[in-house]
């Protein structure tokens, strides 16, 4: 098969290599960067660090309102199906380069596979639920990281081509983690002994764009009993500066790290407090005790397992939670075994995209005056 493979920001790098590693040795795959993260420490050093082969395609979207950006991928990646005519079209995730990517191979009848489908915050504010809801209402093979995803799709009516692999973010993570701890200086970096500091991200646009919600986020930091390591996306960077906002002694605001330092810093953290859905899990597989800075979770498993609380963006029940937050003994195999990637190309060999999409896709490019 020739596949082409949609990717666009930093879980969309994890995700992919153990997908390419397990699909490459078999089939020809296209690998396509729409440019969505596009600064070196959020892109390019996961390229280099996870050994992910280098885009055939880099768009250099860039930044910029959700609506134009998510137009001009699409516009984009519509050319580069109509020049390499793929027999499938791989998006993962929640991202506007995932949605972009479903759209534009649904438009010329291209099979979609939609990696890490069926998840649901079931808060239509949020642009990732929206990107989510009308990916799996476009895609024709649907890999579940989680049960409760597969239960999500039945709900909505979808229940062929849906299957329970397992989190291909647990598949990197447990490849990539020996390599971590070999490599990463982070902890000797940054002056820091394990378990003796919390690790904070905070990139939603939910946290980032409203001025209330962000300033009682740091609020609630500079409150932290203990050290607090701050690793700032250039879009939260970008707000912090427009609030003025002041950090306590014991906040240490640092660039964006690299993956390895990520996994280091996040394995060797007290607590993380997150508002990034990969950040949860990875939380998870680490069993780091994890305060969700929202409202709502895709990944509802984790706070049934006691390992994950919402806390909001109240600074006192965040403060609360930071002190008496204790997960339980038990942290069950919610994510599958680490094998999801070759169980996802077995369902795409055994499924035969080429077969099931010939039609739609000969009658799109005819159109386009491409067929053959």
């Amino acid at each position: 098969m020739k596949i082409v493979s949609v990717v666009g920001a930093r879980p969309e790098f994890i995700q992919s290599a153990p997908v390419s590693r397990a699909l490459r040795p078999r089939h020809r795959e296209i690998l396509v960067h729409t440019g969505q993260h596009y600064d070196y420490r959020m892109s390019q050093t996961f390229f280099d660090e996870l050994g992910i082969p280098a885009p055939d395609y880099n768009l250099e979207v860039g930044s910029g309102a959700q609506g134009r950006q998510t137009g001009e991928m699409l516009a984009r990646l519509e050319e580069v199906l109509l020049k390499e005519r793929p027999d499938l079209v791989i998006v993962r995730g929640d991202t506007n380069s995932t949605v972009a990517g479903a759209l534009a191979a649904a438009k010329l009848h291209i099979p979609v596979a939609h990696i890490e489908a069926g998840e649901r915050s079931f808060d239509r504010r949020m642009p990732e639920e929206i990107n989510r809801v009308i990916t799996d209402s476009v895609s024709d093979l649907f890999f579940c990281a989680s049960r409760a995803a597969a239960r999500h799709l039945a709900a909505e009516g979808i229940v062929e081509g849906v299957t329970w692999t397992g989190d291909v973010m647990l598949d990197a993570n447990l490849h990539n983690r020996p390599i971590a701890r070999r490599n990463s200086e982070a902890l000797a970096r940054l002056g820091l002994a394990p378990q003796g500091y919390a690790l904070v991200t905070v990139h939603r646009a939910g946290n980032t764009d409203d001025p209330g919600r962000l300033a009682n986020i740091v609020a609630a930091l500079n409150r932290a009993p203990e050290p607090v390591i701050f690793p700032v996306h250039p879009r939260t960077r970008q707000a912090l500066d427009r609030l003025g906002a002041a950090f306590a002694d014991q906040v240490r605001v640092i660039e964006p790290v690299g993956y390895f330092d990520m996994m280091v810093l996040e394995e060797n953290a007290r607590l993380i407090a997150t508002d990034s859905g990969g950040v949860q899990r990875e939380a998870y597989f680490f069993g780091v005790p994890c305060l969700t800075l929202r409202d709502e979770t895709e990944w509802t498993e984790t706070v049934e397992a006691g390992w994950n609380v919402l806390a909001g963006n109240d600074p006192d029940r965040i403060a609360a939670l930071w002190r008496s937050h204790t997960p339980p003994a038990e942290r069950p195999p919610l994510f599958g075994d680490g094998t999801a990637a070759e169980q996802i190309v077995r369902c795409l060999e055994a499924a035969q995209p080429l077969a099931f999409g010939r039609t739609r896709r000969r009658s799109a490019l005819e159109a386009a005056g491409l067929a053959v």
